[in-house]
């Protein structure tokens, strides 16, 4: 439930968003959003990845102008050309990553932009080390601020970063995952803070997708899809499966009535496990996460934004530093967070972001196809070209890439094709488990037919898929058995007809029967 005894709340907004509308390129990423974030409230932003939280920050700071709308603040209409506009007017943003010097002091890093000066026009120091170490006390941090800020953890610099928000005037404090990198201790500072900037009459716009803190800090909260704000209201007033249902576009139904952890029929039970990955551990990412992989079962990885799904999949392929835990292919043990022992033993990933992590658009179709299989492919240093073709060719027929030929810039493709150029890559290492990430998103319908049946042909002859979707559809379609994460542990698993929209809702929102709104 949502914090008790708050201190009164002003009903004047003192920071408007009306009819905000803003499009990228022709697609909508705002769509006539509408909120009022009021003085001394923590107010709540929650939605799924492309929902528009980025966006609506980024306009609210004078990052993005707005093509709809307006902003008003104390109910006079205002407009942010710069980020440095937003904060004259003491609109304060924390980001995820920490965004300040870190070879600079610490108290360098409070007072940047501000450092106090002589009567002579010379920096202070003095007086400036003397005020960054009273303030950062106030928030745990007792360092000596002439040291480099890099020098400290990262939850460090992130306590750094609230406290020069903070200290500059600031009537909006908006926080994007500030908790993501803290330790407990530091989380528990943090929201301390928070409650001393609510008594200050201080308005903070808090972004999470941790539930607990949420329910624990928020007094309101607006939840965005799809670039639409589908509802803003007291968070007391909903409990979890009501607000994951709506960040999700999904009706509650009678979810409380199914059992989240009770199983079905496994159908590949009998097989032993080609992936076994036990305990991963990563700081602020993973906590115990176990997963395992038949031959010929597809498993899905179900969970909210930031739940450890991407995460646990980048780090059975070696791409996510682990500091516990073992990954197993057919009872051999991998090698721990290493890319090219994973592709070794057989364990291929197609990353989520294809533009970032996938194709290369400067490089044909060819080229991106046989990127991964280059090592396989050589002898003694010289890859033959024809052995080239009869793969690139194989693979093109048999995904029906469609491509004016072999050497046409991937670039030039759909997005629906350049996901198959990416599937055939990790194709051609010859996987013996395929970790695909939002292997639909960005393609078109006729597409993601296209891939979903090629995933449900991969497994049935026998190679193990591990599957993340955010469509609930697909993982309820295309998995035998989903595994629930939320905040990077293992909160359910559900096999044959247990998966259910209705069941796998009901694990992420953590639903207790006895106590529904916990």
């Amino acid at each position: 439930m949502a914090r008790e005894g708050n201190t009164r709340v002003d009903d004047e907004p003192v920071l408007e968003v009306v009819e905000v509308s803003k499009r990228f390129l022709g697609v909508t990423a705002l769509d006539r959003v509408s909120f009022a974030l009021r003085a001394g409230e923590v107010h709540g932003l929650v939605g799924e990845n492309g929902a528009g939280k980025s966006t609506l920050i980024k306009v609210l700071t004078g990052v993005h102008q707005p093509d709809g709308g307006e902003l008003r603040q104390s109910g006079r209409r205002v407009a942010f050309g710069t980020p440095i506009q937003a904060q004259q007017a003491g609109i304060s943003t924390i980001y995820q990553e920490v965004n300040l010097v870190p070879l600079l002091s610490i108290a360098g890093n409070v007072h940047l932009g501000r450092e106090p000066r002589t009567r002579w026009g010379l920096v202070d120091w003095s007086r400036m080390n003397a005020t960054a170490g009273e303030l950062l006390a106030d928030y745990g941090i007792h360092e000596d601020v002439r040291r480099p800020l890099g020098e400290l953890s990262v939850g460090g610099q992130q306590m750094v970063a609230l406290a020069r928000a903070i200290s500059v005037d600031a009537r909006v404090v908006i926080m994007d995952e500030p908790t993501s990198s803290l330790e407990p201790r530091e989380v528990e500072t943090l929201l301390a803070v928070i409650g001393r900037l609510h008594r200050q009459s201080i308005a903070v716009l808090y972004i999470s997708h941790r539930m607990e803190e949420l329910y624990r800090i928020c007094d309101r909260v607006t939840v965005l899809r799809d670039g639409r704000r589908v509802h803003t209201g007291p968070l007391a007033e909903l409990d979890r499966i009501e607000l994951v249902s709506r960040m999700l576009g999904r009706e509650v139904g009678d979810i409380r009535e199914h059992g989240a952890t009770s199983f079905g029929h496994d159908r590949h039970a009998a097989k032993e496990p080609l992936l076994r990955a036990e305990n991963l551990s990563s700081p602020h990412r993973l906590a115990g996460v176990s997963v395992t992989v038949r031959p010929g079962e597809i498993v899905g990885l179900a969970g909210l934004l930031g739940s450890g799904r991407s995460e646990t999949a980048r780090a059975v392929v070696g791409a996510l530093p682990l500091d516990g835990g073992t990954v197993l292919l057919a009872g051999k043990p991998v090698r721990r967070n290493n890319i090219g022992a994973a592709m070794r033993a057989g364990i291929s990933m197609l990353a989520e972001d294809r533009k970032a992590d996938g194709i290369i658009p400067t490089l044909s179709v060819r080229e991106n196809i046989v990127l991964a299989a280059l090592p396989r492919l050589s002898r003694f240093g010289v890859v033959s070209r024809a052995r080239q073709d009869r793969i690139v060719r194989a693979f093109m027929t048999r995904l029906r890439i469609k491509a004016v030929s072999p050497d046409q810039k991937v670039a030039e493709l759909s997005g629906g094709n350049q996901q198959k150029v990416l599937l055939a890559r990790w194709l051609c290492t010859q996987p013996t488990v395929l970790l695909l990430d939002e292997p639909t998103r960005g393609i078109d319908v006729g597409a993601k037919a296209e891939v979903q049946a090629l995933i449900e042909e991969l497994a049935e002859e026998g190679l193990g898929v591990l599957l993340i979707s955010s469509e609930m559809e697909e993982l309820v379609d295309g998995a035998d058995r989903v595994v629930v994460l939320r905040d990077g542990a293992v909160v359910g698993e559900l096999v044959g007809d247990q998966v259910t929209e209705d069941n796998v809702l009901a694990a992420i929102a953590a639903v207790d029967e006895g106590n529904p709104d916990d």
